[in-house]
C-alpha cells in the first residue's frame, strides 16, 4: 500500500441535495432531501429512497420542455403527498443554486392535483422562498361532539381549547384539522390508535394544534410517532383561518412557529392576499439553507454498482 493514496470518489449515479428549510442556519429548521433529477423512478422506489433518507419527506423532480418548470413528487415516509409546503421552498432553492446565477427566480412545480409557484432569492450564504399555495378551500366547522373526541385523541381538553373559536378543516391543497388552544401545546400528541379514521369523520386528512396567543404549532404522522420541525401546508391553512376570524391582517406578514419540541425551532413567513371573507391567495415563505449533497450508488430493486 506504500505510495499509494486511498481512493475517495464516488461513482456518480443518481445526484441528491440535503436542505435545512424555515432557517438561515444549516443543521435547524426543517431538513428535506432534494433529487432534482429522478427521470426513471417509479413511485415505488421514490418511497423507499424516502425511507432509507428518513427525513420527515423528500421530493423529485423531472424536467420539462420549460427551463422554469418541473414535475414534482413529494413523498413523506408513509405515502405520496398531493401537496406540500416545505418540500417545494427547498426544492425551488435547490433549482436556483443549480440554473440561475441571477438574484431573483421564479419556478413552477407541477404536482399530480396542481400546479403551484416559488420564487426564490439569494441572501448571502442561503435562499429565501415564497410559496403561493392559491385560493383556500373552507370545509366547515366541526360540530362539538366530534370536535370533544378530537380534542381528548390529541391529549387536550376544553380547559386548553381557545373557546371562542371552533375546529375547523381547511385546505390549500392538504385538508388540515386546525385545532385552536390558547394554553397545554407542551401537552399535545397524539393518544388515539385511529387517529386517523377519526379525523376521516371531520373530512380531514391531518390536525395541526394552534395555540393562539403565541401563534405556535404542532403537527404529527397520524399515528404519533413522528413529529414534524415545520409544516409547510399547514401554515397556509392557519393562516386563512386566522384571517377568517379576524385574529391577523390580510397583506401583512406574520410569523408562525413551529419545531420547539423537536428541537429545531423554525419560522414561517405567511402572507394572506384579500379579504377575510374573500382570501385570494395564500403565500408561505422562509429561508432555507444547503447543508450537503451527495449521491446514491444504487436504487431499490438493484444491486450497488461497483464499477
Amino acid at each position: 500500500m506504500s505510495g499509494q493514496h486511498v481512493r475517495l470518489t464516488m461513482t456518480p449515479f443518481l445526484a441528491y441535495y440535503h436542505v435545512d428549510v424555515f432557517s438561515a442556519r444549516s443543521f435547524t429548521g426543517n431538513s428535506l432531501t432534494v433529487f432534482p433529477a429522478s427521470e426513471g423512478l417509479n413511485r415505488e422506489q421514490m418511497q423507499r429512497i424516502t425511507q432509507e433518507m428518513h427525513h420527515f419527506e423528500s421530493i423529485f423532480l423531472c424536467e420539462t420542455p420549460s427551463a422554469s418548470t418541473v414535475k414534482a413528487h413529494v413523498f413523506d415516509l408513509q405515502e405520496e403527498l398531493e401537496f406540500a409546503g416545505h418540500p417545494l421552498l427547498g426544492a425551488a432553492s435547490v433549482l436556483h443554486e443549480l440554473n440561475s446565477a441571477e438574484e431573483s427566480r421564479t419556478w413552477n412545480f407541477i404536482l399530480p392535483q396542481k400546479t403551484v409557484q416559488v420564487t426564490t432569492r439569494q441572501d448571502g450564504n442561503h435562499y429565501h422562498a415564497l410559496l403561493d399555495q392559491g385560493q383556500p378551500t373552507f370545509f366547515g366547522e366541526v360540530e362539538q361532539g366530534l370536535a370533544g373526541e378530537l380534542l381528548t385523541a390529541l391529549n387536550l381538553t376544553p380547559a386548553n381549547l381557545a373557546a371562542e373559536l371552533p375546529l375547523e378543516v381547511i385546505s390549500t391543497g392538504l385538508r388540515y384539522l386546525i385545532v385552536p388552544i390558547r394554553q397545554g401545546l407542551a401537552h399535545a400528541r397524539i393518544v388515539h390508535p385511529a387517529f386517523e379514521e377519526l379525523l376521516a369523520k371531520a373530512g380531514a386528512q391531518f390536525a395541526y394544534v394552534l395555540d393562539v396567543p403565541t401563534l405556535e404549532g404542532r403537527h404529527w404522522n397520524n399515528d404519533g410517532r413522528l413529529e414534524d420541525v415545520a409544516t409547510g401546508s399547514a401554515a397556509g391553512t392557519v393562516g386563512a383561518y386566522l384571517v377568517k376570524h379576524g385574529l391577523v391582517q390580510s397583506d401583512q406578514d406574520f410569523l408562525l412557529h413551529q419545531g420547539r419540541f423537536t428541537g429545531r425551532p423554525s419560522q414561517m413567513l405567511i402572507r394572506i392576499k384579500g379579504q377575510r371573507d374573500a382570501i385570494q391567495a395564500v403565500l408561505v415563505g422562509g429561508d432555507v439553507s444547503l447543508v450537503a449533497q451527495g449521491r446514491l450508488l444504487s436504487l431499490p430493486g438493484e444491486s450497488v454498482n461497483r464499477n
